[in-house]
């Protein structure tokens, strides 16, 4: 059987150590006869699970006691309307960075709950770089940024600071690098990259953020709910939290952020490498903003890049079509992505040089 390289953006590659144990878990969690899949979300045995996962969070990103680690559902997508509807609530003006795919959508359900201010848009060039300029109005409730932006291959590599709350959409970066989590207000990310399995949404926030709202907010759109049940108000993602326990647990034992940092440092550098050697093939992010975790490319003949797809796939390389609105290639490095599987793309890529130039000698010509 040919190996697989899962080179997709999402839901994340996860650890085999990881997935060997969760499946373990779904026959027979702990010993306790009963599934993770029908455990009670209630019982002591699953608190520990919810407060070990917390500790972890805290522990690898070094979040202070003056936030809160919440565990909610509905994705990343659903805290576009959640965080207006908490902070904004047609009363303020909220500032938004405009860095793609994402972040545009987070502005549309901004705006059903009070005014936007786009401080900085790279829309003109399709979002290929991130704006470095831009600064919100005075009186901004808050200004909201998207680390790292999936379908464009952009990523942030450092932080504002306005005198403002600071809200971040993290989802496909957190627990790529190292943050420091103080100098956010509110961080979010839907756990399917970095985190775990689908299903389960993280929220860090700081608490004064969350007590400063003193109006009501349906209950299960309410931060502070969530904060004061331990984010059991309801059932809560129970799989997807064990799972991203044990993902934690993972990372923790391979040497933490710092040391995943370095190895995906490594992974993202050695494709970009290849790109920019590589005669067929060019980069689309401005090289001083290339994401780490999503790596954007086209190749320069519409042709090459059909037959280069057809050849990946029959090596077992899936997912590295870009986003269907952009074309071309989008290769993900998240965290449990072997650098055997980027090795392999890359040598993949020269082989496919050299026969594509003794093929067609003159193509050179038409790229």
């Amino acid at each position: 059987m040919t190996k697989i390289h899962n080179f997709g953006a999402g839901p994340c590659i996860l650890p085999a150590s990881v997935m060997k144990e969760a499946a373990k878990a779904i026959v027979n969690w702990n010993g306790s006869g009963l599934s993770i899949l029908e455990i009670s979300h209630r019982s002591s045995a699953f608190e520990a699970v919810v407060d070990n996962t917390q500790l972890l969070i805290r522990e690898l990103l070094g979040v202070p006691d003056s936030h809160s680690v919440l565990f909610l559902q509905g994705g990343a997508s659903t805290q576009f309307s959640m965080i207006p509807m908490n902070f904004l609530k047609n009363r303020e003006r909220a500032a938004y960075l405009d860095t793609g795919h994402f972040a545009q959508k987070a502005i549309q359900e901004a705006r059903l709950f009070g005014s936007v201010e786009i401080v900085g848009s790279s829309r003109e060039k399709k979002h290929m770089y991130i704006p470095q300029i831009y600064e919100p109005s005075e009186g901004s409730a808050y200004l909201h940024l998207t680390s790292n932006n999936t379908i464009e291959g952009t990523e942030m590599f450092s932080f504002p600071k306005f005198g403002i709350p600071l809200f971040c959409d993290m989802s496909s970066d957190i627990f790529s690098r190292e943050i420091n989590v103080d100098d956010f207000d509110f961080i979010y990310a839907g756990a399917q990259k970095n985190l775990g399995p689908a299903g389960m949404t993280l929220v860090i926030a700081r608490n004064s953020l969350l007590d400063s709202v003193k109006y009501s907010v349906p209950a299960m759109s309410d931060y502070r709910v969530f904060r004061d049940n331990n984010s059991m108000f309801n059932t809560p993602p129970v799989f997807s939290i064990y799972v991203a326990m044990l993902n934690l647990l993972w990372l923790k034992k391979v040497g933490g952020v710092s040391e995943i940092e370095r190895l995906n440092i490594e992974k993202a550098k050695m494709l970009y490498n290849e790109i920019d050697r590589n005669c067929l093939f060019q980069g689309c992010a401005d090289v001083r903003d290339r994401s780490r975790m999503n790596v954007t490319f086209v190749a320069k003949n519409k042709d090459v890049e059909t037959a280069f797809l057809k050849l990946a796939s029959s090596k077992g390389m899936v997912g590295i079509s870009g986003y269907r609105a952009v074309g071309g290639f989008r290769v993900s490095l998240y965290n449990a992505l072997p650098i055997e599987s980027v090795l392999a793309l890359t040598t993949l890529m020269k082989e496919f040089e050299k026969t594509t130039l003794r093929a067609t000698p003159l193509s050179l010509h038409n790229l």
